[in-house]
């Protein structure tokens, strides 16, 4: 099944969208695993998801609009707006777990939920722009992955080398 190409036709959109569900999907799942390695503290993992939210959510939207700015585009606000708002969103979309199940439950949860949206958005790029769907897939879910493991060997280094 073809999905239409009219869904991302706004490019200002889909930039701003397709970046701010990525890192922020990369983002808090990096940070969770880090945190949760290292502390096993819900406090913690739970303050640096809204952490993340607000200040990489600002942060990687004004990158957005300086970076719009710099190509010479005129419409700035619209893929600024629209990074801020995703990133915002998916970043605060791994708190529930955090909020009604245990530390480790809840990674993992965030871990599998996290891959799954990044592997539903790549099939979806993939489709509309007529690429090889289990090549799209695997090379976002093989870069998700890395940064978990990364950030999983620099949280079980930190908690060691702190306790």
């Amino acid at each position: 099944m073809r999905i239409k190409k009219s869904v991302f036709k706004d490019r200002d959109i889909s930039k701003g969208f397709s970046f701010g569900l990525i890192s922020g999907i990369i983002t808090v799942l990096g940070m969770i695993v880090g945190l949760e390695t290292a502390t096993k503290s819900r406090l913690a993992v739970i303050a640096g998801i809204v952490s993340i939210a607000v200040a990489d959510g600002m942060s990687d939207s004004f990158g957005i609009h300086v970076s719009e700015e710099a190509e010479g585009e005129k419409k700035v606000w619209k893929p600024t707006l629209y990074t801020l708002a995703s990133k915002f969103a998916f970043a605060l979309l791994f708190l529930i777990p955090f909020i009604l199940l245990d530390v480790m439950t809840a990674a993992v949860i965030s871990i599998v939920l996290g891959l799954l949206i990044i592997g539903v958005y790549s099939y979806i790029m993939a489709d509309i722009q007529n690429k090889t769907r289990w090549k799209v897939i695997g090379e976002h879910l093989l870069i998700a992955i890395v940064v978990i493991v990364v950030t999983y060997l620099v949280g079980t280094g930190v908690g060691i080398l702190m306790s």
